[in-house]
């Protein structure tokens, strides 16, 4: 089965951000469920209220001091086998210092199918020394034998708006997600049957987020007895441990989602639709990690920075558009993506979020284009490829106060740091 079969097909949601002159949607794979992210037209002509500041400390589920010893947990599906490798050490800023050029890389949904692309991007990252987050679907580790063990908030037990894996995929996904974890990268989740719309994450309460939620740690701690794959290696992690965030499909229902996500201790979410390029807030507590407008090339438009929102500015809701433009809409989204980078690259220091999906649309141009900006950004002086989990870490070490004053900058603003960083 190719990786186009796992997939829905969605109906396309318009967003109102007119003033940008776009239709912002992302899908969870190939053909799939379109994500709508987007601030509302009354958001494009203000500035965002005043953001709570960070904690100043760390934040989350605290490490347990290892023995040294793996231990097996569950069913062995997971085990505990100490910190994460390959993980940066946050540091304070010094008075004066400039801030690192943070790029988050993320994935929804994290399939390995027959594109391969989930392997392909850690050789990508491991050649670019960039970290990436991958927002794991849960229900892509449960056979589509077993689809009734998933009880969807509304829907009928095992109905989904996306396919179930094949054998071979749900083994294949969990020899990457193993491979991942020990790379450095960090592991979320894309929670699991990918509703939008009527019944969809917007219309849930907090107690069926909360549902959905232990739905999708139970999915990765149980795979072995759900699959019977007795005799694979568990994952190197602690889902427990390791799960503080993810990203809602169709980014709806952020508002009930962060209620739940606190009862689990979750430290960052990547579901808000949409906002300017700016440092990073928190909400209830928990980091708030949007999607990003981007200057679009050639235009006066602003673009969401996710593959699907490049796709439906060069060819609608068509993913096969036409081959003759292919190689013209691959460097309009590269030089997208670059766009944004530059302007806080150059001036605010501000995070530039990234999110994708693995997917072959338009002859596979945004996954090539998300290849190119990688190498170009990646290696560049002052600039960290890290996972949200990474950008959560730092931030958490950061003065309060000095955060407050670098998000009251505008993204280009070109900055004496010894003025903001004091």
């Amino acid at each position: 089965m190719s990786k186009r079969n796992v997939l829905g097909t969605p109906a396309l949601v318009t967003v109102a951000a007119l003033a940008f002159g776009l239709t912002a949607c992302g899908s969870d794979a190939q053909d799939g469920d379109r994500e709508t992210a987007s601030p509302s037209p009354d958001s494009a002509q203000q500035r965002p209220a005043p953001p709570e500041g960070g904690s100043g400390k760390p934040s989350g589920k605290p490490e347990e001091k290892w023995d040294g010893k793996v231990k097996v947990l569950g069913d062995g599906s997971t085990s505990y086998t100490g910190p994460q490798p390959k993980q940066p050490k946050p540091a304070k800023l010094k008075p004066g210092e400039k801030p690192p050029q943070f790029v988050v890389f993320s994935w929804d949904g994290a399939l390995e199918g027959d594109d391969h692309l989930f392997s392909h991007f850690r050789e990508v990252a491991e050649q670019n020394n960039a970290k990436m987050t991958f927002f794991l679907t849960g229900t892509y580790l449960l056979p589509k034998s077993k689809a009734s063990m998933y009880k969807p908030p509304q829907h009928k037990p095992g109905e989904s708006a996306i396919s179930y894996a094949t054998d071979e995929h749900i083994k294949d996904t969990l020899r990457q997600v193993r491979g991942a974890w020990l790379d450095g990268h960090e592991i979320g989740t894309h929670f699991n049957g990918h509703f939008c719309g009527p019944k969809g994450g917007g219309d849930w309460s907090a107690e069926e987020w909360k549902s959905e939620i232990r739905q999708a740690y139970s999915f990765v701690e149980n795979w072995k007895t759900n699959t019977g794959y007795k005799n694979l290696p568990p994952l190197p992690f602690d889902y427990k441990k390791e799960l503080v965030g993810g990203r809602a499909p169709c980014l709806e229902g952020q508002k009930n989602l962060l209620t739940a996500a606190k009862d689990f201790k979750w430290r960052y979410d990547a579901s808000s639709p949409g906002d300017f390029q700016i440092w990073p807030s928190q909400k209830n507590g928990i980091w708030n990690f949007p999607l990003q407008l981007l200057p679009y090339p050639q235009s006066e438009k602003q673009v969401l920075s996710m593959d699907f929102n490049f796709l439906f500015n060069q060819s609608g809701d068509n993913t096969k558009g036409d081959p003759a433009k292919y190689a013209q809409w691959r460097k309009l989204t590269r030089d997208g993506y670059l766009n944004g980078f530059n302007r806080v690259y150059h001036g605010s220091r501000a995070p530039l979020f990234i999110g994708n999906h693995f997917e072959d649309w338009n002859g596979g141009i945004y996954m090539k284009a998300i290849e190119d900006v990688m190498k170009a950004v990646c290696k560049k002086d002052g600039v960290r490829c890290v996972s949200f989990k990474q950008l959560a870490d730092w931030l958490d070490a950061q003065d309060p106060k000095v955060l407050n004053r670098m998000r009251d900058l505008d993204p280009a603003q070109v900055t004496d740091w010894s003025t903001v960083v004091k």
